[in-house]
C-alpha cells in the first residue's frame, strides 16, 4: 500500500503517559501532605486515580462527562474511595494536576529517531482525544511538535475516537484521503476499530502484547518495528 498520510495517536503512543502521570501525582502527593491522613501511601493513591480517572475518560469518550466535569471531579472521587472527605481535598489539586503533567517530556523508547525517519517520508499528522490546551503543551514539552503537520483533537472537531466524523475531519484538514492513510495507536477501541471503520488502515501499538482477537492490519511492540514496513 503506497501510504502518503501517518496519523499519530499522542498519549499512551509516543508521549508516555503513566511515566508523566506517575511523576505528577507524586508531585502531588508529597505538595499537599497526603500523608497526613493515615489510611493511604503513594501507590496506592496513584493506584486508585488511575482507576477513577480511566473511568470518567470511558465516560468522556461515551460523552456522559464534560471536559469540566472530568477535571473537577478525578482527584474529589479519588480521595473519597480512600477515606477523605470532600472539604478536604485541598481545592486546586485538579488544576496543579492539568498545569504540572504536560510540562513533563517522557515518550516511549525509539519515539524521535522513529518519527525523525518517517518525516522524511510521509506527513505526519496526529490525531487525539485529548484536551486542546494540554495535549499542544506536551508536543512542546517533549520536542514533538516538529514532526507533524495537522494536530487534530477532539476537542477542535466536535468529535472523539471512535467516531468516523473525528477522522473524516482529520482526513479533510490534511488533505488526505483514506486509502492512502495509516493510523498508529495504542487503543483498540479508539485508534484500531475506528479508523477501520472510516475506512483507514491500522497499526495497533501494543508494548505489552496483550492478547487480543481483533482484526488490525499491523501490529507492533515497539516503535523502531514501524521501519519494518514504512
Amino acid at each position: 500500500m503506497a501510504y502518503r498520510h501517518l496519523f499519530f495517536d499522542l498519549d499512551h503512543t509516543l508521549w508516555d503517559f503513566e511515566t508523566n502521570a506517575d511523576e505528577t501525582l507524586t508531585t502531588l502527593y508529597d505538595r499537599h501532605g497526603l500523608a497526613r491522613h493515615g489510611t493511604f501511601d503513594l501507590p496506592t493513591f496513584k493506584r486508585v486515580y488511575s482507576d477513577v480517572n480511566q473511568a470518567l475518560w470511558r465516560l468522556y469518550q461515551a460523552n456522559k462527562v464534560t471536559q469540566t466535569q472530568l477535571r473537577e471531579v478525578r482527584f474529589v472521587r479519588t480521595l473519597a474511595k480512600l477515606g477523605v472527605a470532600e472539604a478536604d481535598v485541598p481545592p486546586t489539586l485538579s488544576a496543579e494536576f492539568t498545569d504540572i503533567l504536560p510540562e513533563k517530556s517522557a515518550v516511549f523508547p525509539h519515539t524521535h529517531e522513529t518519527l525523525a525517519y518517517l518525516r522524511g517520508k510521509y506527513t505526519l499528522h496526529l490525531i487525539t482525544n485529548g484536551f486542546e490546551d494540554v495535549q499542544h503543551r506536551k508536543l512542546a514539552s517533549s520536542n514533538l511538535a516538529q514532526y507533524f503537520d495537522q494536530v487534530i483533537t477532539s476537542e477542535h472537531s466536535g468529535h472523539l475516537k471512535p467516531d468516523p466524523r473525528m477522522f473524516a475531519h482529520a482526513l479533510q484538514a490534511a488533505g488526505a484521503g483514506a486509502p492512502e492513510s495509516l493510523m498508529i495507536g495504542d487503543n483498540l477501541e479508539c485508534d484500531v476499530l475506528g479508523a477501520h471503520n472510516a475506512g483507514i488502515d491500522q497499526v495497533y501499538f501494543n508494548p505489552a502484547k496483550r492478547r487480543h482477537f481483533a482484526q488490525v492490519t499491523y501490529e507492533i511492540s515497539s516503535l523502531d518495528e514501524l521501519r519494518a514496513f514504512l
